[in-house]
């Protein structure tokens, strides 16, 4: 899976304010639905950590689909967060921009992909490796826009 595009997000980005209902969805047996609104809430806030450090980008490719990051997602990646073992990252490994799930291991450096069908990345010592953050969102887009 690779990065096909980045967003800059403002500093000052404007409001956006959603309206939040009060109860959860039933993703199981449907219950009878109940109208309880409980205010706003700003996305930047919910999805947003350190504003200067976020940026959006979308993906292209398969190899992390047990992720839940499918191609054409947009992720919010995270620059300020310092990655860890498991985590999800961004990573250029030779020049190349790539999206993996980040393995430590005593012998090494393993980028993981969610996807059976796609081979795991050992980084080779002599390799050069730069993580550039951690996805910390995956914004799944569930309706072809109209184009």
């Amino acid at each position: 899976m690779i990065v096909s595009q980045q967003y800059v997000l403002r500093s000052r980005t404007p409001l956006v304010a959603v309206p939040v209902a009060q109860e959860a969805v039933q993703a199981g047996f449907p219950s009878p639905s109940q109208d309880y609104y409980d205010g706003e809430i700003d996305l930047n806030e919910l999805l947003i950590h350190d504003r200067t450090a976020t940026f959006l980008l979308r993906v292209s490719g398969h190899s992390m689909v047990g992720a839940g990051i499918h191609d054409g997602d947009h992720v919010i990646l995270d620059r300020s967060l310092a990655p860890q073992d498991g985590d999800v990252v961004v990573a250029v490994l030779d020049g190349e921009l790539t999206l993996k799930r980040l393995q430590i291991l005593s012998g090494g450096v393993v980028l993981r992909a969610e996807n059976p069908r796609y081979p795991d990345i050992r980084v080779a010592e002599l390799s050069e490796l730069r993580l550039l953050g951690v996805v910390t969102e995956c914004l799944r887009h569930l309706r072809k826009r109209a184009a």
